[in-house]
């Protein structure tokens, strides 16, 4: 009943025509044609993916062993061989000289050599102890054949040269030592030298001095002030070294 009565309404009276929508023209654009030129146009260069469409290997052609490796070219004969030297043994179709005898007696002369020639001398061994191997003395190491030797004892040419080549340099080296010092070494000044020294500075002092007396008595700026103070100083330094000019008769100064 509920249903009956919602479904009752003034608007329903009249039957409604139901409207179906009405779609719209499909959008197409207007380079489809030039599109679909090119894709025709281009098409074969697809044509790569999947399976290739070429012609299948024989299966008589298979891959074998070393087929891939670089091979020599055939060998050449040498046309102008050379011979081979002789051999100094006989060949195999050579055959021996046959009828050759000799008059020699072989007894009778290996007999005279057995009786003229000298014994063989047996060579010294050692036996390292009373039931042991024995051994070559010569090769043992027990002979004195190093101390008998024409150069045993005698010093080697290199070792002199060495030393012939130490003493020079040693030598060379004393030498510019004695050089060295002796252009460093004292040298005395003369009575006449000293005379004209001190009476150098003698003259140099008078003269700081006659400076030092023509300053003004008011010192009323500074480098007037510093003036004065250098000339005191020029004036003690020469004082100085008048005096032990003086003091000392005998002076000795280094060469430069």
């Amino acid at each position: 009943m509920t249903a009956r009565c919602a479904q009752e309404s003034i608007y329903n009276l009249l039957p409604r025509l139901e409207e179906k929508p009405v779609k719209p023209p499909r959008y197409i654009s207007t380079f489809r044609p030039s599109v679909k030129r090119e894709v025709e146009k281009n098409k074969a260069q697809w044509k790569t993916m999947g399976p290739a469409k070429v012609a299948v290997p024989s299966p008589k052609s298979f891959l074998q062993k070393h087929s891939k490796e670089p091979k020599l070219p055939a060998r050449k004969k040498e046309q102008d061989s050379k011979k081979l030297p002789a051999l100094s043994v006989p060949r195999r179709t050579d055959h021996p000289v046959m009828g050759i005898q000799t008059k020699k007696n072989f007894i009778n002369t290996n007999a005279v050599a057995a009786i003229t020639g000298l014994p063989k001398k047996p060579q010294p061994i050692y036996v390292d102890r009373r039931q042991g191997d024995k051994y070559l003395l010569e090769t043992s190491g027990l002979v004195p054949k190093y101390i008998k030797k024409k150069d045993y004892g005698v010093t080697p040419k290199y070792v002199t040269r060495r030393n012939e080549e130490m003493k020079r340099a040693q030598k060379e080296y004393e030498a510019s030592i004695l050089e060295h010092l002796k252009k460093r070494a004292m040298k005395r000044l003369s009575d006449e030298e000293r005379r004209s020294l001190l009476q150098g500075l003698k003259k140099n002092w008078e003269e700081v001095y006659r400076e030092f007396q023509g300053l003004s008595v008011e010192l009323d700026t500074i480098p007037k002030k510093m003036y004065k103070e250098k000339l005191e100083l020029q004036m003690k330094q020469l004082e100085h070294d008048i005096e032990v000019i003086e003091k000392h008769k005998v002076i000795y100064i280094a060469n430069e």
